[in-house]
């Protein structure tokens, strides 16, 4: 390649936007500012693709961007930490979205529950007694169905007894004597 003069214009047209680059790289280090491509190509005055055809400005971009900001008045910021205090916040409100509806739904039943009452239509108060007189109902069925099965059987054979005693009868008075 000669040393044109159109050659030493692209070169130094080059060698401006890198410093430009750098320049706004380090700007947004200094200031705190916001260290993304996009942000650096803006304040630099370049085309983002500009990064990509100079690998080693954009590998400079994301390791600036992946630094703490600059900023005095609290602990430092990253884009990973933001990450992860993201994925933190989002995981805090699925486990309230989750609490928030499991105490409308228990609301939900206790001001149901004290409507039907309230209406006349509900059920007595005193549940567990009824509850408690229904389990015993259910044993005297019990009782009683085993002395029905046990009847049964006596009966069955009082009169198997009764029906040989009578042929016994018949039989004794077919012979004659």
């Amino acid at each position: 390649m000669t040393n044109t003069p159109m050659t030493r214009g692209r070169k130094a047209a080059t060698d401006r936007r890198r410093a430009a680059v750098v320049k706004a790289i380090n700007d947004a280090i200094t200031n705190g500012d916001e260290r993304s491509v996009s942000a650096i190509a803006r304040r630099a005055g370049v085309d983002r693709t500009y990064f990509y055809r100079h690998r080693d400005l954009l590998e400079q971009t994301h390791t600036a961007s992946a630094q703490p900001t600059g900023s005095t008045t609290g602990a430092p910021v990253s884009r990973a930490s933001l990450q992860a205090d993201l994925v933190n916040a989002q995981e805090r409100n699925r486990r309230l979205d989750a609490r928030v509806r499991h105490l409308e739904n228990k609301l939900s039943e206790h001001l149901g529950e004290q409507a039907w009452r309230e209406s006349g239509l509900g059920a007595p108060d005193d549940i567990e007694a009824l509850k408690h007189r229904i389990t015993g109902q259910e044993q005297t069925v019990v009782d009683l169905t085993g002395q029905i099965t046990e009847l049964t059987e006596d009966l069955d054979a009082a009169r198997a007894a009764n029906r040989e005693m009578i042929s016994r009868l018949n039989t004794a008075a077919q012979k004659p004597t």
